[in-house]
């Protein structure tokens, strides 16, 4: 359920209405808006009448949240979601742009990486220190230092640090290294890693999944939310279907249809939605008209031997183009980049 509390309520009016919530066996999050507080009531509970809320002081009015997911529920934040880290902010009226190599390689590539993504002018260095990959033959990573190169090479360029956690136990060496925590596609559904992350107070990204509904990405926001962590980023990165041209599909359309259901601010991935680095500057120009409020790119100084998805990896003069090209859409739209 969702109470929305008057604009001048009391602090003791907004307890009294958390006690009484508490009380029928709600767990209360609460959600302080520009103008209101709103109170999302989470729980078992069925048989409650929401008039009994509306008449004690200091309530606009109450709902009944019918969606399975109640956190990540437009009702919950209708204003929307704006995860701040530093001086960047990922929800607002600009489009930020996260860009780097699929894999972390050595300490120059690394330093190359970020001059480019820095000179682009985006504010996230992107790349894997952990790699999921198919094969168990294939490049995992360089695990701890990998993160070490990546936030020494962020940090002398003036940017913040995304790089994917696999599992648990990975958790508190990426807290340590990264400003936002990446769940891979093939993470979506693991839920006992999303309830970690719902106890840390740092911005996760979420992948949907290769095969994963609208519905079901959301549901998986819902278990890092209702940990206590709102600063969630969802990821659109392409779904698998039958056309075999990309590497997936690439769904543009997620990002109006999240927009409408979820609070939490949503950005593109076209290296990965498309599998095809003639196709990523089209997707990612796509996903901003669309109203994505970022793009997660990879971009390499020489994608031909990068050790992983170099196929899908942009040249560093593309990269540079294609943020021109950004820019030129997000103003057309009324939004900057």
């Amino acid at each position: 359920m969702l109470v929305v509390m008057q604009e001048d309520a009391p602090e003791a009016q907004v307890q009294a209405v958390i006690d009484r919530l508490v009380g029928m066996g709600f767990t209360v999050h609460r959600s302080t808006g520009v103008q209101h507080t709103v109170l999302g009531g989470v729980g078992p509970v069925d048989d409650f009448d929401p008039a009994n809320f509306e008449v004690m002081a200091g309530v606009k009015e109450c709902h009944r949240i019918v969606s399975p997911y109640k956190l990540a529920s437009r009702h919950f934040k209708p204003a929307g979601t704006v995860v701040k880290i530093g001086g960047v902010e990922i929800g607002g009226n600009k489009v930020v742009t996260m860009a780097g190599p699929c894999s972390v390689e050595t300490e120059e590539q690394i330093e190359c990486a970020a001059q480019i993504v820095s000179n682009a002018g985006a504010q996230v260095i992107r790349g894997g220190a952990f790699k999921p990959r198919s094969s168990p033959y294939s490049f995992q990573g360089l695990g701890e230092d990998g993160l070490k190169i990546m936030r020494q090479a962020a940090d002398r360029h003036g940017l913040l640090v995304v790089s994917e956690v696999m599992d648990r136990t990975q958790v508190p060496l990426l807290v340590d290294y990264a400003d936002i925590l990446q769940v891979g596609a093939r993470n979506m559904q693991n839920f006992n890693l999303l309830r970690e992350l719902g106890g840390i107070r740092k911005p996760v990204l979420l992948k949907r999944g290769i095969s994963a509904t609208i519905e079901e990405v959301l549901l998986s926001a819902e278990y890092i939310l209702s940990g206590g962590n709102y600063e969630v980023i969802l990821c659109e990165r392409g779904i698998r279907t039958f056309e075999t041209q990309t590497r997936n599909t690439f769904d543009v359309s997620a990002f109006p249809v999240l927009k409408r259901l979820t609070h939490l601010p949503v950005i593109g991935d076209p290296s990965h939605g498309t599998g095809k680095r003639d196709y990523v500057v089209p997707m990612a120009r796509a996903a901003v008209a669309a109203g994505a409020d970022g793009l997660i790119i990879e971009v390499h100084h020489d994608p031909d031997h990068a050790v992983s998805d170099g196929a899908q990896t942009l040249r560093p003069e593309q990269f540079t183009e294609m943020m021109r090209q950004v820019r030129a859409i997000a103003g057309a739209i009324g939004r900057t980049a």
